[in-house]
């Protein structure tokens, strides 16, 4: 990395948006503003204004953004209408797997080798698209059951709608894995965030251009690698949960970590939550789920709850909680109801912004409620704690006597202790003495510590992974996700797919403008005899392929 280069990194959150700039002798400089939830466009361009006033421009080589948009959207059920067309053949009923208010079944199949058993009935096809017109529908999904074996079902589902779609989710460009009702979930989504999310990515290429900003621009994305805004345009819903990520990536460019962990991101809003297996974070093998629906999307294994600086505190009879949700911001920071920042401000643990208005607030509520105020503020904090101990209690019951996955491997017939808690977020050093007590292990606070989610942000490598399948009977190899699709020899082996896997990969990184490295890995390979009757048919081969996340860069 050369002296003058600098990396622009920017966490979108629920209470602040936090902003770094990073060189080679580490942070530069910070920024941290509140999230404007009515405008995140001017929370973004305005923190990227602030961070970068004092540098030059040319010397920003990336900028890698985390935002809470596509999840945000998810969430709130402010979602484009999608029309679905799934085809499975026999076997399976896609009807089971309906998803969104306009979901069809088309006849028509492809079995596991990719041959095509039946075609698509073309008439039903035409019917749809003219139902779609009347109902002014722009966004579509195309899923076949054995598309990651031959795409031209969905590639032939698509034509039929190209005239009046704006956008198609292709199911088999979604992921190699053989799981057909968590690829019609993951392309109806897909689809249905596709439309804000490309709003959002041309206001953020515009503002940096209009900064004189004109570097390299990454979306992170749930794994805790980067894609690139061109990329990220056709899969944005590869880029819900890229806050926990960010958090993630943090811990891991500011802490040489080495044992198993648990991290902590103790936000405005929330508190993330995030497990490390002999110092690797572990990972969501097949996916995580959307309003209850499995995906394909690989992420960080992580957990969000409601507690945060801004929580809002609640009495009930003699018991006080938080959370988990928020009313606006704390009194401290001009609010109108008391949360746990006030709590923490009236016992003397920390002296955030208006002290005395913490103070008026939590004496006054206390005095309604019939109870005393430091007991309330004890009450409120204590709270917080335990809360956050027992849902780390919870994703470690979750995950014992199962495989554990981590971003590298399988651990087989691992137990998970942890022996370090790693803190970051603006409350971190307000937690620290009652966390050590909760957990009976030692926790470290970063450097960095209230800005560490924008600098993993800015840090995180760019990430793939592809799947190659190939067939010597029939003499195929195909990469779905990356459109490959190639004649190979009878004589081809897993060696040889191996190989090939390695290469592509390098290929597509280089065409997507990003360097290849030593860090692209087969993570999976296997090759089974096929049998047609009494005799061989071939070799079913396949393998797995990526570029692991990761922070290409430390700071100490």
């Amino acid at each position: 990395m050369a002296k003058t280069d600098l990396y622009l990194g920017l966490d979108v959150g629920g209470t602040h948006t936090d902003a770094v700039l990073v060189g080679e002798t580490g942070l530069v400089s910070h920024y941290k503003a509140v999230t404007d939830h009515a405008n995140l466009l001017r929370s973004v361009r305005g923190a990227i204004e602030e961070v970068a006033r004092d540098a030059d421009p040319s010397r920003i080589k990336r900028v890698n953004l985390s935002t809470t948009l596509s999840t945000n959207a998810i969430i709130e059920n402010k979602l484009e209408d999608v029309c679905v067309i799934a085809s499975s053949g026999p076997g399976i009923d896609p009807g089971n797997f309906r998803i969104g208010r306009f979901f069809y079944e088309v006849d028509g199949s492809i079995d596991h080798r990719g041959t095509e058993v039946k075609g698509l009935d073309q008439k039903a096809l035409a019917k749809i698209a003219g139902e779609a017109e009347k109902k002014k529908i722009r966004a579509f999904a195309a899923v076949t059951k054995f598309s990651t074996r031959n795409p031209d079902q969905e590639n032939a589902i698509a034509r039929a709608f190209e005239k009046i779609s704006d956008f198609t989710t292709f199911g088999h460009k979604l992921s190699g894995q053989l799981n057909f009702p968590r690829r019609v979930v993951t392309a109806y989504f897909n689809s249905a965030v596709w439309r804000l999310y490309n709003q959002f990515a041309d206001a953020i290429e515009e503002g940096l251009r209009g900064l004189g900003i004109e570097a390299e621009v990454n979306i992170l994305k749930a794994d805790g690698g980067t894609m690139p805004v061109a990329v990220s345009r056709n899969i944005p819903v590869e880029s819900i949960l890229s806050g926990p990520a960010a958090s993630v990536m943090g811990i891991v460019a500011l802490c040489d970590i080495t044992r198993d962990s648990v991290m902590l991101d103790i936000g405005g809003t929330t508190t993330d939550i995030a497990l490390f297996a002999d110092g690797v974070p572990l990972i969501e093998k097949d996916g995580i789920s959307l309003q209850s629906s499995p995906t394909l999307v690989r992420s960080l294994k992580t957990r969000s709850i409601g507690v945060g600086g801004d929580s809002a505190i609640y009495v009930e009879g003699k018991s006080v909680s938080i959370g988990p949700d928020r009313k606006g911001p704390s009194m401290a920071a001009g609010g109108k109801e008391p949360a746990l920042v006030d709590a923490l401000n009236y016992r003397g643990i920390i002296e955030y912004l208006d002290v005395a208005a913490s103070r008026r607030g939590i004496t006054d509520f206390a005095k309604k409620k019939g109870i005393a105020a430091a007991k309330l503020a004890d009450a409120a904090f204590e709270f917080a704690v335990g809360r956050i101990k027992q849902e780390v209690d919870a994703m470690l019951d979750e995950i014992r006597n199962r495989p554990v996955y981590t971003i590298h491997e399988m651990l087989e017939g691992k137990t998970i202790a942890p022996e370090v808690v790693y803190v970051m977020g603006g409350p971190a050093r307000a937690f620290r003495e009652s966390l050590e007590n909760a957990f009976g292990a030692k926790v470290e606070i970063p450097k960095n510590f209230d800005v560490a989610n924008a600098i993993g942000a800015a840090l995180a490598r760019t990430t793939i992974e592809i799947e190659l399948f190939a067939d010597t009977g029939k003499g195929t190899l195909l990469i779905p996700s990356i459109d490959v699709r190639r004649k190979i020899p009878s004589g081809y082996t897993l060696k040889d797919a191996e190989r090939d896997a390695k290469k592509l990969l390098e290929e597509h990184l280089s065409a997507m403008g990003v360097q290849a490295n030593a860090d692209s890995e087969v993570i999976e390979s296997s090759s089974f005899n096929m049998i047609d009757g009494y005799y061989s048919s071939g070799k079913d081969i396949r393998v797995k392929c990526q570029v692991k996340p990761g922070s290409f860069k430390r700071l100490t």
